[in-house]
């Protein structure tokens, strides 16, 4: 079983558009409403696949309804923190060309109680859990320590952690030594402080980030491909996607098909490529099912170039 833990989750809109045009009155082509959120994305997958999942979620209002009650119809089991603020919605803009617009809102902010007890039931569910995925930007109100003492708390409980966040939180807690962390290129720029241009660079931050207490690090570098780091080795891997839809959700995806087989090795990240490319071709953030995946398209090496430019350079 694989558990989740979505701080800041959302109800996701998106709208398919044959352009985006500034002051402009725009028709849709298409339209679909998503749980929305990192690590609900995650759930979404799993789900998916036919492993069983939990979300945790703070929920609150009319969304946090409608959120709930879309993830249990997609086969994901919620665990709902009840709090006195709604429940955020987000606006995506999906062009032919796979350019994506997203506003993104801030979301409710926490109590302290709600804080609290938000730590505590991830500790009562997480009994059973081969990982618990902790994913997205914390919500106003809980400091950039928290995803260090759910880490803390998930290892005492004998349970993996999976890190999908950025900025402070990130930073704060990599002490606290979770398993694996899945950045994006971007992510990591801003965790070591300097660009990334190449792949060499991409594999220097993640054995700097690896350095300061991640297990391993799982790089998602969007056209170009994914990076893992770890104790077992470095790898690189690729996997085509013939046509992109939407973006979104796609690297949830990924971790998603890396902890679905096991969480390690390249067998884990060749899973995480074959889920990764499937939910590009998808509708807004859909995520794939076995029959969307090409596992025969992945191709992972460690013989790596480090010399390859990426195709859009990570600025700090």
């Amino acid at each position: 079983m694989i558990l989740t833990v979505t701080p800041n989750p959302s109800l996701d809109r998106t709208y398919e558009v044959p352009s985006l045009e500034r002051g402009e009155v725009l028709r849709a082509t298409g339209d679909r409403v998503d749980p929305g959120g990192k690590g609900v994305n995650v759930s979404r997958a799993v789900a998916a696949a036919g492993v069983r999942t939990t979300a945790v979620l703070p929920l609150g209002g009319a969304p946090g309804t409608l959120l709930a009650e879309l993830l249990v119809a997609q086969g994901v089991d919620v665990t709902a923190v009840t709090i006195t603020g709604e429940t955020r919605a987000n606006i995506s803009l999906a062009e032919p060309d796979g350019t994506l617009t997203k506003i993104n809102a801030a979301g409710p902010e926490l109590t302290p109680g709600e804080a609290a007890l938000l730590l505590d039931t991830v500790r009562t569910c997480s009994g059973g859990s081969a990982w618990i995925a902790c994913c997205g930007s914390l919500p106003r109100g809980l400091r950039p320590e928290w995803y260090a003492d759910l880490v803390v708390r998930a290892h005492e409980a004998g349970a993996r952690i999976a890190l999908d966040t950025s900025g402070p939180a990130l930073l704060a807690a990599l002490p606290a030594r979770p398993d694996v962390i899945k950045p994006n290129a971007e992510e990591l720029a801003e965790a070591v402080g300097r660009p990334l241009a190449t792949l060499g660079d991409v594999v220097k931050a993640a054995e700097e980030l690896r350095s300061l207490g991640a297990g391993a690090v799982l790089a998602s570098l969007g056209g170009d491909g994914q990076l893992l780091v770890s104790d077992e080795g470095t790898y690189y891997g690729t996997a085509p996607a013939s046509a992109v839809r939407s973006n979104v959700g796609a690297g949830d995806a990924a971790l998603a098909g890396f902890l679905i087989a096991g969480g390690t090795g390249p067998g884990a990240l060749a899973s995480a490529l074959a889920h990764g490319a499937a939910a590009v071709q998808l509708p807004g953030s859909a995520m794939p099912t076995p029959s969307d995946l090409r596992p025969e398209a992945v191709r992972i090496t460690q013989d790596l170039p480090l010399d390859l430019p990426l195709s859009a350079p990570a600025a700090a």
